[in-house]
């Protein structure tokens, strides 16, 4: 149950549709299965984030609440997308989660020092994936204010 009543919105990006399809069917397991958006790459996520391209629809709409992160994309990888939101004023206030399959100490250290609020690394199975995104969640949208947007 949540605590406070705030619209629940998360932009997944991720480039394996395997992972994309696990994450979604994890985050309905725990009952906030509307207000989550996929991207497959940096670029996209970027495009999304600033309603340009084909999300140019999404002007007006707010941002999202948090950013589950990959960090092994093409076109633009998970670290230089990082790096680019923690340097805009606007978009440095979401909460990035990277989650990803690297347990690279180098990566850990790397996404940390651009501002990364936390790295988790992608469990092996199912159960605790949902295990993952459920405690995921509840400590973004229940326990920390978050600014408005």
């Amino acid at each position: 149950m949540r605590v406070a009543e705030k619209p629940i919105s998360i932009l997944v990006a991720d480039d394996d549709p395997d992972d994309r399809l696990l994450i979604a069917e994890a985050l309905v397991d725990t009952d906030i299965a509307e207000g989550i958006d996929f991207v497959e790459d940096g670029v996209e996520l970027l495009a999304y984030l600033r309603r340009q391209e084909k999300f140019a629809p999404l002007k007006g709409r707010a941002l999202p609440a948090l950013i589950l992160l990959d960090l092994n994309m093409p076109r633009k990888d998970g670290r230089e997308v990082l790096d680019e939101l923690k340097s805009d004023p606007v978009l440095r206030r979401i909460p990035v989660v990277v989650l990803t399959t690297s347990n690279a100490e180098e990566d850990i250290q790397r996404t940390y020092d651009l501002g990364v609020s936390s790295f988790i690394v992608k469990p092996v199975s199912f159960e605790t994936l949902v295990s993952t995104m459920r405690t995921v969640t509840r400590y973004w949208f229940d326990t920390v204010s978050l600014p408005e947007q």
